[in-house]
């Protein structure tokens, strides 16, 4: 991938795609285009075919996706099972169809049974029952990940996956009801702080571990695996440390300034009981996370605070 090269970052708006678009510009690429949905549908069979025949990106970042937490993907499975598998197959297909050069498809670590062994590795994929309440998406992502490896296999595609953990930063979504944990309890307590509550309830025990990417390191990887990585295995993109959730909202509580109590909702669910991922693959590739947890909650809660009017809350 060259300098002046051709690229297209599908769903470059959203809080991914328009970090990798920050990523690019800030490594010397200038021939890079990100339209808004409103301009390119990529649900749409014929106008995905049309748009890459007549533009043919050689690179291709594929970081549109239907996304949302535990209470979304409950309440919309068929959405987000739907239109992700559209969007994948639309975006892969034409990309090969039309010479792209290489791929980058962008999973998710739900992808890994509900009781995969921690950390989990690459080797994980299909060893056992998902989460239920995110199946339909993980369904969506290990069908894109096969995608990616079936066109390598039968066309010499070269397309890569990457799954990346929880991530959060700019341009996250701060919508009460679908929005992921980290930027709802952003929300929750700067509220909570506003209106003087003695206490926030959290869903759940609190006692499920995840991990947390910042949405620039992620970027930074997906460039760094463009320009480096052609393999069929897909390839996790974390930090390889965790923290309870309970432990994660005491630390957005400090950031926030919030000085409460927090009370655990037991009767609400907890989800997966552990994710964190095994980056050893990532790791011997050159490959390490550089924004710290505290200082990158710092970043997003200012990101709120400064977007609250646009941001989608």
């Amino acid at each position: 991938m060259e300098s002046n090269s051709s690229i297209f970052v599908a769903g470059g708006r959203g809080m991914v795609g328009s970090a990798i678009v920050r990523a690019l510009a800030a490594q010397g690429f200038g021939n890079v285009v990100a339209p808004a949905r409103s301009e390119f549908d990529l649900m749409d069979q014929a106008g995905v075919a049309a748009w890459f025949q007549a533009h043919r990106p050689e690179y291709v970042f594929l970081a549109a996706a239907k996304v949302g937490g535990i209470h979304a993907n409950d309440t919309y499975p068929a959405d987000f099972l739907h239109d992700n598998l559209v969007i994948e197959a639309n975006v892969i297909h034409s990309a090969w169809k039309n010479g792209a050069k290489k791929l980058c498809f962008l999973g998710s670590s739900c992808i890994y049974p509900k009781h995969a062994p921690q950390p989990m590795n690459e080797d994980h994929l299909l060893t056992g029952p998902l989460e239920p309440t995110n199946e339909w998406y993980a369904i969506a992502k290990i069908a894109g990940i096969k995608m990616c490896q079936a066109y390598r296999r039968q066309h010499g595609f070269d397309a890569i996956s990457l799954m990346p953990t929880n991530l959060y930063g700019p341009g996250d979504n701060y919508h009460p009801e679908n929005s992921h944990v980290l930027p709802a309890l952003i929300r929750r307590f700067h509220e909570a702080r506003e209106e003087g509550r003695a206490n926030v309830v959290i869903w759940g025990t609190g006692m499920p571990r995840r991990e947390f990417l910042h949405v620039d390191d992620l970027a930074d990887a997906c460039v760094f695996l463009m320009r480096r990585y052609s393999g069929e295995q897909f390839v996790n993109v974390g930090v390889g440390k965790d923290i309870s959730i309970l432990e994660l909202a005491q630390l957005v509580a400090d950031v926030v300034g919030y000085e409460g109590g927090i009370l655990t909702d037991p009767d609400k669910p907890d989800g997966t009981p552990r994710k964190l991922l095994d980056v050893s693959r990532l790791e011997a590739l050159g490959w390490r996370a550089s924004i710290g947890l505290e200082e990158g909650i710092r970043g997003a809660y200012q990101w709120f605070l400064d977007n609250r009017e646009t941001a989608r809350v």
